[in-house]
């Protein structure tokens, strides 16, 4: 059985482990502060899932899910991660991950930030313009009418296409950006982050009930971006 490792396991991750479950993964979730402190989770999800060290998750990952803030990818183990697709969920939010003046001047994105602390994975950008609310509620069938697209980007072909096999089988299709370089279309403040998932279309209103987005709406936001 495919194995989804988790490091960092909050609102995103552990609705991604919800969602892995459902579709018959295992999980192995960790976080900063400890297995002890994610029992409750581990609980609730029940003999599929288990709690590890960041190291452990990585290592026995088949899928491998950084879900933390982007100030603490260097916290994020190298080793274990060799070879891996590594999936980031980050958005850059200086008053909470500090300043980074690549990520100011625009000179790097924040998943090639990760890709430069993780030079032998393939990190692939996914999950991150979606709330955890509507990640949670849109899943769908992959032959399903109102199915629901997500943007990835990433530098290596097959590594995305690795993360596409991971979003289907979590029930959503993927849409591709390009490489990482283009992955602030989806970043925060632009047209597909979280919007096309709210019955508004208005990413103000978060906790609204949640929308399917097709390919061709995800493909119009992308395209509507602006750096």
């Amino acid at each position: 059985m495919a194995t989804l490792g988790l490091i960092g396991s909050g609102n995103i991750g552990g609705t991604l482990a919800r969602l892995a479950v459902d579709a018959g993964l295992d999980v192995v979730l960790s976080n900063s502060r400890g297995p002890g402190t994610l029992s409750d989770l581990v609980d609730e999800l029940g003999p599929r899932a288990r709690a590890a060290t960041p190291a452990q998750a990585a290592a026995v990952g088949d899928w491998v899910v950084v879900t933390i803030p982007v100030g603490a990818v260097g916290a994020v183990p190298r080793e274990p991660l060799v070879g891996k697709t590594v999936i980031d969920t980050g958005n850059y939010f200086a008053p909470r991950d500090g300043t980074v003046p690549e990520l100011e001047a625009k000179e790097l994105t924040d998943s090639e930030l990760l890709q430069r602390h993780l030079p032998e994975a393939h990190v692939v950008k996914a999950f991150n313009n979606i709330n955890h609310q509507h990640l949670r509620a849109l899943p769908r069938p992959v032959d399903a009418a109102d199915r629901t697209s997500l943007p990835i980007a990433g530098d290596d072909p097959g590594a995305k296409k690795h993360a596409t096999e991971l979003l289907s089988l979590l029930g959503y299709d993927a849409v591709d950006i390009g490489p990482l370089a283009e992955g602030w279309r989806s970043q925060v403040g632009t047209p597909v982050f979280c919007a096309p998932y709210s019955v508004t279309k208005d990413d103000r209103y978060r906790n609204q009930p949640a929308a399917p987005a097709s390919a061709t709406e995800i493909h119009a936001a992308l395209a509507a971006a602006r750096r």
